[in-house]
C-alpha cells in the first residue's frame, strides 16, 4: 500500500500504551496498533526504499512486520528489571547490508511521545571493526575531521553522540590530537524533530534528507570497516 502519510493516531496510540503497558490492553487494541502504527510505518519504509537505494545500494530496507527494519513492539524483558511488555516507542534501523553478519554503519528513526529522533553512523561495532576505524582516523585525519566536521552534517547532527572510553584505547597515543575520537565506542550522530512533524507531508523528504547530509560520516567509517557505499 502506498504511503498515505502519518496520522495523530499513531502517536495518541504510544501515550496510551504508555498508560496502559500490559497484554490486556494491547491485545485488545491490536488492531489499532496494526492500523495506526505498524501499517503506515511499513507503508513508510516502501516508500523510502528507492530513494535510500539512491543514497546507497548497499544499504537494507526490508519492510517486514517481523524480521526487517522495522522494530518489535515487544520488550525482551528477559535481563530487565522493567518487566513491561512492550516498548513504547517504534524504530527502524537501515543497515548495511553486512550489518546482517555484525554492526554496521546505517540509519535509525524513532517515535515516541515525544519526539522523532533520526541517526546514521554505527552503534557498539565488533573489537575489530572499532580498531580498524581507529586506525583510519589515525592514518588520515584531515579525512576523518573532513567528515566529522562537515557543514550540512554539523548543523543538523551537532557533535557526534554514544560512549566512550574512559582513557585511550591501548596501542593508541594517549597524546594524539584525535583522541577523544579515538576513544569512542560508538561513532554515530543524532538530532530530533518535533513530535508535530511527523504528521506534516514533507516528513518523507525531511528524513531522506538528513540521512543525505551524513553521507560523509558514512563513507568515512564504511571504507574504514573495508565496506562499499
Amino acid at each position: 500500500m502506498a504511503f498515505q502519510g502519518f496520522t495523530s493516531d499513531l502517536a495518541r496510540f504510544l501515550e496510551e500504551l504508555d498508560k496502559n503497558n500490559n497484554k490486556p490492553w494491547f491485545e485488545q487494541n491490536k488492531g489499532r496498533f496494526q492500523e495506526n502504527v505498524q501499517g503506515p510505518l511499513l507503508d513508510f519504509l516502501l516508500e523510502i526504499t528507492p530513494k535510500v537505494r539512491a543514497l546507497s545500494p548497499h544499504i537494507l530496507v526490508e519492510p517486514k512486520p517481523a524480521g526487517g527494519s522495522l522494530m518489535r513492539v515487544y520488550r525482551d524483558v528477559r535481563f530487565s528489571k522493567d518487566k513491561s511488555p512492550y516498548n513504547t516507542h517504534m524504530s527502524f534501523v537501515l543497515r548495511h547490508e553486512e550489518g546482517k553478519k555484525s554492526p554496521a554503519p546505517g540509519f535509525f528513526f524513532r517515535v515516541d511521545t515525544q519526539a522523532v529522533h533520526l541517526g546514521a553512523g554505527v552503534w557498539h561495532p565488533e573489537k575489530e571493526a572499532l580498531a580498524a576505524i581507529r586506525e583510519a582516523i589515525v592514518a588520515d585525519p584531515r579525512a576523518w575531521k573532513r567528515a566529522r566536521d562537515n557543514k550540512k552534517f554539523r548543523e543538523r547532527y551537532g557533535e557526534l553522540a554514544g560512549e566512550s572510553l574512559k582513557r585511550p584505547p591501548k596501542g593508541f597515543d594517549p597524546e594524539h590530537a584525535l583522541v577523544e575520537d579515538l576513544k569512542r565506542k560508538d561513532l554515530v550522530g543524532f538530532h530530533t524533530l518535533p513530535l508535530s512533524s511527523l504528521t506534516k507531508p514533507t516528513i518523507l523528504g525531511e528524513v531522506v534528507d538528513s540521512y543525505k547530509v551524513a553521507k560523509p560520516l558514512m563513507v568515512f567509517l564504511t571504507g574504514a570497516m573495508g565496506l562499499a557505499y
